[in-house]
């Protein structure tokens, strides 16, 4: 269990925080959008989700073994079932439920801050659209509408405890026509519908785990090294390697869990096209789009905001067009327009130019 915590004291933590993040990132922008490029290319929308998934918990459980497997060496202790057992019941396992609650707590707490923060407010007309939306969806039972303050945008929260939620912002709704309010609001609803706060949590905490065990694994090895024993010596090495292994994974973990994000963001839109169909759902993402390029600093916020995976647009390009005239050709020319992997990667949805073409070519629904 002293293992467990040495990383919040140990400066070197915060540095390989530091860095780790600035390479995440790095990696991200050229690796991310081609895995969930090529997967969706290659398969189906359902297909590209199931593989990226079962590739991500599959890494998870080979690292997690793997690391077992050399945390036993480096202690000096005989590979065996038994030890492995020891290993995981006094390191792994406590490692694992302080993360999973941390998640946890940060999960239920989270949508009681977010109606504080955004002064949400229950408006029976919206309320009166979800219920109207959610049947034609299939979803028996609708959440709470609320509307909050702020620049256009949409998002889903909630969860068992606190209920389910789709806010609208003020400004969304003057700029909406009735039928993109709805698309709007069914894309929002497939979130709830596909359990994607869930699912999301769930394949957050796998890098976080693998992150920290390799954490206290580096701060284990250095402990080790320091000592005069030269077998010490040796299996501090060892761990020490694993370690660094260990946040490396964790790192290419978070880089398929954002690929994984974006599907669910296409299979959200899948939703918002059957409750409104295609051209209400690409009329309301282009005015959208196309909004953010015309006030720069509303969308710096979405794209500095802690919650902009929850919305329904986070991306910062766009073109110049007047928002309130969205035509055919204005959908088509977003369309057309080349996609940079670093935009990509950095906010958090697929590029709007991908999000219209694959509505466009939706033919399964």
């Amino acid at each position: 269990m002293d293992g467990l915590f040495l990383f919040l004291w140990n400066p070197l933590v915060w540095i390989l925080v530091f860095l780790g993040y600035i390479l995440m990132f790095a990696l991200a922008s050229v690796i991310a959008p081609k895995v969930a490029g090529r997967l969706s290319g290659k398969f189906s929308l359902y297909t590209s989700m199931i593989i990226l998934f079962l590739m991500i918990v599959f890494i998870f459980t080979a690292t997690l073994l793997g690391l077992t497997y050399l945390l036993m060496i480096g202690l000096g202790a005989e590979p065996s079932l038994q030890n492995a057992g020891v290993v995981l019941s006094g390191f792994v396992v406590p490692l694992m439920i302080f993360v999973i609650l941390m998640n946890l707590i940060t999960y239920i707490i989270s949508p009681y801050l977010i109606n504080l923060m955004y002064r949400a407010r229950h408006d029976p007309r919206i309320q009166e659209i979800v219920d109207r939306v959610a049947r034609r969806v299939g979803l028996s039972k609708p959440p709470k509408a609320v509307v909050v303050e702020g620049p256009p945008n949409a998002f889903a929260y909630g969860n068992f405890v606190s209920g389910r939620y789709v806010a609208v912002t003020s400004e969304m709704l003057n700029m909406t026509s009735d039928d993109e309010l709805e698309a709007v609001i069914g894309h929002e609803l497939g979130h709830h519908i596909h359990k994607d706060n869930m699912i999301m949590l769930f394949l957050g905490i796998l890098p976080a785990v693998i992150y920290y065990l390799g954490i206290n694994l580096i701060n284990i090895s250095l402990y080790r090294m320091g000592l005069s024993n030269r077998r010490q010596n040796n299996g501090g090495i060892i761990l020490l390697a694993a370690g660094f292994v260990a946040v490396m994974i964790s790192f290419l973990l978070q880089i398929l869990v954002l690929a994984f994000s974006r599907l669910r963001e296409y299979y959200a839109d899948t939703v918002g096209v059957r409750a409104a169909g295609k051209d209400a759902m690409q009329r309301a993402l282009a005015k959208i789009h196309i909004y953010y390029n015309r006030n720069y600093r509303d969308r710096m916020e979405i794209a500095n905001s802690k919650l902009k995976t929850l919305f329904i647009y986070a991306l910062t390009d766009a073109v110049a067009e007047p928002y309130y005239r969205v035509s055919r050709e204005d959908i088509e020319r977003i369309m057309r327009m080349p996609v940079s992997a670093l935009e990509e990667i950095f906010a958090t949805h697929p590029p709007m130019p991908k999000r219209l073409r694959f509505i466009e070519n939706l033919s399964w629904l």
